[in-house]
C-alpha cells in the first residue's frame, strides 16, 4: 500500500492546486465518529472514491494502489465546518482594503451578495485547511462604529458557503442565507430604536408582498413609493417563498422572541446566530425548530443584552432540542479555533458527540447541505480529518486533511515560516516564493 507522508511529493503530485484527481483514498485501522448512523466505529476503515465515502466498515478490504492513510491510533471525524466565518473577504481587520465583508452602502441593501468578493487565495485558507477546516458560510455582517452611528443597514446580505480545497469552484452554494441585524446593534440603522429595527423590516417584507402581487409588466417600472430596491424585494421574495434561510444576529431574549413572531407572520425559516440568551426561550425555539448558531466563550455580559449569557447555554439548548452549531462569528484569522469552543461548551455539559457535530454536520443541516449533512457515510461528500487525538482537545493536530476525496498540501504560509527561520546554519531560502495558479 502507499503511506500517506506529509512531503513535498504531495505538491508535485498536484495536491496543492486539485490538478489532479483523488480517485481512490483509504484511511485504515483508526476511530472513525461518523456522526451518522453508523455512529462510532473503533478500529474502522473508509473508502473513499470519486469525491464521495464510497464504503466503510471494520474491515475493508484495500487494494493495492489506493492512497492508504495509516490510522492506528488515530481518530477521524468529518471536516470543520465554520458556521459563520469571514475567510476570503477579511485579510487584515485594520486595512480597508482587504476587507469586503460589509457595505456602508444602503443601495443594495438584501441584495448585497458576497460571492463575488470572496478570495480563495487568501492566505488565510490553507491556515484553516490545515488544521481540520474544510467548508465555512462566509456571512456578511452590517457595519458598526465606536461611540458614532455607523453607515449601512440591518440587512447585511447574502452570505455563501465555500469549500477550503485549492480549485477554481470553491462556492459550494452561493446566496445560501440571508443576513439580518437585530437587537442592540440593529437599531443603530434606524434610529435608535428596535421597534424601528422590526418596522423597518416589516415594511421591507410588505413591501416586497405587494410587488409580487403586481401584474408582470408592472414589475418593471420605477416604484418610487417602496422602502426597498427591486433587487432586494427579489432576495426577500426568496425568504418569503421559504427558499432563502433568515439569519438573525440577535441575542436578548425579548428580541429573539420578536424575531421568531416576525418569521412566523411571514412564514420565513429563521435562523438566530449569537443568541446569549437563546437559552431562555429554548423550548420556544424548539418546538419553532429554529437552529442557533453561538459562540460558548461569549459567557460575559460584554452589554445590556447579554446580561443573561452563560457558559453553559450551548447544553441547555442542546438538552431542549434546539439544532446548535458553535462559530465565533466573523473570525477569519482563527476559524480553526471552533473545536476549542466546541471543547469548552463540553465542559459546561455539552455532550461530546453534539460537540463535535455543532462544528461538523449541524452547519450543513442549518445551511442545507444535504450531501455533507449525515456525516461520514456512503453517498455523502467525502471531507474528513484525521486527528493525532480528540479533536476537541488543543494539544490534538490535524495530521491529514481529505476535501471532497482528495488529500491536501499540509503547508501553509506560517509552515513556510515556521520552515524558514527553524533554519539556523547556511543560507536561508528566499523569503518570498510567488504563488502558484490554482
Amino acid at each position: 500500500m502507499i503511506r500517506f507522508q506529509l512531503s513535498a511529493a504531495l505538491i508535485a503530485l498536484g495536491f496543492v492546486t486539485g490538478a489532479v484527481a483523488q480517485q481512490r483514498v483509504a484511511i485504515t485501522d483508526a476511530t472513525i465518529h461518523t456522526l451518522g448512523e453508523a455512529g462510532t466505529l473503533d478500529r474502522g476503515s473508509l473508502l473513499i472514491r470519486d469525491g464521495k465515502i464510497a464504503a466503510l466498515g471494520p474491515k475493508l478490504s484495500v487494494a493495492k494502489d489506493v492512497q492508504t492513510v495509516a490510522g492506528k491510533g488515530k481518530v477521524v471525524t468529518p471536516g470543520l465546518f465554520d458556521a459563520l466565518s469571514a475567510l476570503g473577504t477579511e485579510e487584515v481587520e485594520l486595512v480597508s482594503g482587504t476587507v469586503d465583508n460589509q457595505s456602508a452602502s444602503t443601495h443594495l441593501g438584501a441584495a448585497f451578495d458576497i460571492t463575488g468578493a470572496i478570495n480563495p487565495r487568501s492566505t488565510l485558507i490553507p491556515i484553516n485547511r490545515i488544521e481540520g477546516v474544510t467548508r465555512a458560510m462566509v456571512a456578511p455582517a452590517s457595519p458598526s462604529a465606536w461611540l458614532a452611528t455607523p453607515p449601512g443597514s440591518l440587512f447585511a446580505g447574502q452570505g455563501s458557503v465555500i469549500s477550503l480545497a485549492p480549485a477554481t469552484e470553491f462556492v459550494l452554494k452561493p446566496r445560501a442565507a440571508l443576513f439580518i441585524t437585530l437587537g442592540e446593534h440593529g437599531a443603530d440603522f434606524t434610529g435608535g430604536s428596535r421597534a424601528g429595527t422590526l418596522g423597518e423590516l416589516r415594511e421591507a417584507l410588505q413591501d416586497a408582498k405587494a410587488w409580487d402581487a403586481l401584474p408582470a409588466g408592472q414589475k418593471s417600472t420605477a416604484n418610487p413609493g417602496y422602502a426597498i430596491r427591486r433587487p432586494a424585494r427579489e432576495v426577500l421574495l426568496k425568504a418569503l417563498a421559504g427558499d432563502l434561510p433568515v439569519v438573525a444576529r440577535v441575542d436578548r431574549a425579548s428580541d429573539i422572541r420578536a424575531a421568531m413572531a416576525l418569521a412566523k407572520e411571514f412564514g420565513l425559516r429563521l435562523i438566530v446566530a449569537g443568541g446569549s440568551e437563546a437559552w431562555i426561550v429554548a423550548k420556544d425555539l424548539a418546538a419553532a425548530d429554529v437552529p442557533v448558531i453561538l459562540n460558548p466563550l461569549h459567557n460575559l455580559p460584554a452589554s445590556f443584552e447579554h446580561l443573561g449569557a452563560r457558559p453553559d447555554a450551548a447544553a441547555m439548548l442542546h438538552r431542549a432540542g434546539v439544532l446548535i452549531a458553535i462559530a465565533d462569528d466573523g473570525e477569519s484569522h482563527q476559524a480553526r479555533n471552533i473545536r476549542q469552543l466546541a471543547g469548552n461548551a463540553v465542559a459546561h455539559g455539552l455532550p461530546w458527540d453534539a460537540a463535535l457535530a455543532a462544528v461538523t454536520v449541524n452547519p450543513a443541516k442549518i445551511y442545507g447541505l444535504g450531501n455533507a449533512s449525515g456525516g461520514l457515510m456512503p453517498g455523502q461528500a467525502a471531507d474528513a480529518v484525521v486527528w493525532s487525538g480528540d479533536p476537541l482537545e488543543v494539544t490534538t493536530m490535524a495530521e491529514a486533511v481529505i476535501i471532497n476525496g482528495r488529500l491536501q498540501s499540509m503547508t501553509s504560509r506560517q509552515t513556510l515560516l515556521r520552515d524558514r527561520y527553524l533554519k539556523t546554519d547556511g543560507e536561508w531560502p528566499p523569503a518570498y516564493t510567488h504563488p502558484s495558479s490554482p
